[in-house]
């Protein structure tokens, strides 16, 4: 066995699994852990990473760095994604990753994102009767989503610029503050963005001729956690329970017409994605209706496990 740590670091979070590859390529899971960082904090707008962001990334990797060494992990893998690809100022990143961790990031394409993201999601569903192939992986993160077409192998892969910060930087934040419930006219403005970018996607990724939507990240598991009514956040009760579209819809619905207030008292709400989740739950609603599919499996294995893989 190869003890592996892998970290994934979006626009929104900051993610690391510490695992053992066994020989036969399984994955025996040590350490699981996450952090809302918002590294890409007013990208969209300035192009830039903000210092607060960047600071709040690094505390985030010296604990990261603590674990690593506790589990005595022999190869670590840092990928980076959407917000540092776009960030003119991705190289103060860079140097700050590697003077914690000693490994510098991989600013990976969107397009290496879907990889690594289908491997982690499907590995465990090729070859079960009850998952219909050809597989759609949906991975919604903060600033860009990856569609990932394909059976056991990907086939066809595109990643578009729509997330749930950067959709909410662009249309609901007014002077600083996040119009709180947004207006009609700006869930349009969201909705037309979103399906702007379906447009993009089915250019390169047959999305129609999906079987199996799974969907990854933390929008996609906060709407599961709350169709499940589930009171605190139970990872093996989300990871592969089937959403229906129904209860996307209405789950959809009230997080668009609530107050800060009532989504930060939703029992499973990470603090971190109360501003957030309504632009992410109307993400994955669109996909679920372009796909003309009735649910969403949701998966807990995503890109991190991709990850880890890759590095054995």
């Amino acid at each position: 066995m190869t003890r592996v740590a892998a970290i994934d670091c979006g626009t929104n979070s900051i993610r690391l699994l510490v695992a053992d590859v066994r020989s036969d390529g399984e994955l025996v899971e040590l350490d699981r852990r996450m952090k809302i960082v918002r590294l890409g904090q007013g990208v969209d707008r300035t192009g830039r990473l903000a210092p607060e962001a960047l600071e709040r990334t690094f505390a985030a990797c010296r604990e990261y760095a603590e674990a690593i060494r506790a589990h005595g992990a022999q190869k670590i893998r840092f990928v980076a994604t959407s917000a540092s690809r776009d960030a003119e100022n991705r190289d103060d990143f860079v140097r700050g990753v590697f003077d914690i961790l000693g490994v510098e990031p991989e600013v990976i394409t969107g397009d290496q994102e879907a990889e690594f993201s289908f491997t982690g999601a499907t590995k465990e569903l090729v070859g079960r009767d009850h998952f219909e192939k050809p597989f759609l992986v949906v991975d919604i993160g903060g600033g860009s989503t990856e569609f990932v077409v394909g059976e056991e192998h990907v086939r066809a892969a595109r990643s578009v610029d729509i997330g749930c910060v950067r959709m909410t930087e662009r249309h609901l934040v007014h002077d600083g503050v996040v119009t709180d419930p947004p207006t009609q006219g700006q869930v349009d403005a969201i909705r037309a963005d979103i399906e702007a970018a379906l447009d993009l996607a089915e250019q390169t990724v047959p999305l129609k001729e999906a079987r199996t939507l799974v969907g990854l990240a933390g929008s996609v598991t906060t709407v599961a956690a709350i169709a499940l009514g589930l009171e605190e956040y139970d990872s093996a009760a989300i990871h592969h329970s089937r959403i229906s579209y129904e209860q996307v819809a209405a789950i959809t619905r009230r997080l668009l017409s609530s107050t800060h207030d009532e989504r930060a008292a939703i029992p499973v709400m990470h603090p971190g994605r109360v501003d957030v989740i309504g632009a992410g739950a109307l993400v994955l609603l669109s996909i679920m209706e372009r796909v003309g599919v009735g649910e969403v499996v949701v998966s807990e294995h995503d890109i991190l496990d991709g990850i880890a893989l890759s590095i054995a």
